[in-house]
């Protein structure tokens, strides 16, 4: 099996923002310029994640899928106020090929098994956002984040087993944003207690970073470590984009690192990619 290398972009108001612990987000820019780059340069996958679409409770990002999967053919998956059998329907005949759910399966779970069951495991990926508490205890936080579930990560990763979804793409908070490393004690576990695919986000700094989690998990999802190298490499401009408030980019060139260099510097590794 390929091990995969997912972009992930997070997008409020149908821009590309970035954070660091889900907080301070800024505009980067358009999320499907930086999506048809991704695609040329060889990436297994893009993944969109509304960050505000719990907060309306509907995913927001017709638009932007539309645009998207007119210029990228590779898996292309979405997440964000996603919370009924209607919504995922819709956006996988928008173009997705897989959705994600965080909030609504924590306070649905019977919607992950009904979805399994009408769109195949494939299909669906459930989002996990956890944090650090104590004595290796981690909670599932719902909400972007922003609520607390007193849920054991644990315990939550043995049940969507259990209700047929086909991956989990598992966030350490703690980590997010930081470019520090992967919380690889965190992957290490998880590893042993469940069979489901994994995909790590949070944390990726540098190509070594991505070499020890690789170990653990069968896909990485990046979101700094490329859009940062991008904006740099790139010299991207938006154009005149109103008050909105953008990201004051401080970021050395010489660490620009392209998928292709992350490809390249796996395989020298023995990690087996595409």
């Amino acid at each position: 099996m390929y091990k995969r290398l997912i972009a992930r972009l997070d997008i409020k108001n149908n821009y590309l923002v970035k954070g660091i612990n889900f907080e301070g987000l800024r505009v980067l820019g358009l999320p499907y310029d930086f999506s048809k780059k991704y695609f040329e340069e060889g990436i297994d996958e893009i993944h969109y994640q509304d960050v505000v679409a719990s907060l309306y409770g509907r995913n927001l990002l017709d638009d932007t899928i539309k645009k998207t999967v007119k210029n990228i053919f590779v898996t292309f998956g979405v997440s964000g106020g996603i919370r009924s059998i209607n919504d995922i329907d819709k956006i996988l005949r928008l173009g997705a090929d897989k959705i994600s759910l965080n909030t609504a399966a924590v306070k649905n779970p019977d919607l992950v098994s009904n979805s399994v069951k009408k769109f195949g495991s494939s299909t669906i990926c459930i989002n996990i956002d956890a944090i650090y508490r104590n004595k290796n205890e981690y909670e599932v936080l719902i909400e972007s984040g922003r609520e607390k579930t007193n849920l054991n990560l644990y315990k939550w990763i043995e049940k969507i087993q259990k209700l047929g979804a086909g991956e989990i793409c598992l966030t350490s908070i703690n980590f997010e944003g930081k470019q520090n490393g992967f919380d690889i004690e965190l992957y290490r576990h998880v590893k042993d207690i469940t069979d489901i695919p994994i995909i790590a986000h949070g944390g990726c700094g540098n190509l070594n970073h991505l070499l020890e989690v690789y170990e653990y998990v069968d896909a990485v999802s990046v979101a700094s470590i490329l859009h940062y190298s991008y904006l740099s490499k790139f010299n991207y401009k938006m154009g005149n984009m109103g008050n909105l408030s953008f990201l004051n980019l401080k970021h050395d060139k010489k660490k620009n690192i392209s998928i292709r260099d992350i490809k390249e510097y796996l395989k020298k590794n023995k990690v087996n990619v595409r």
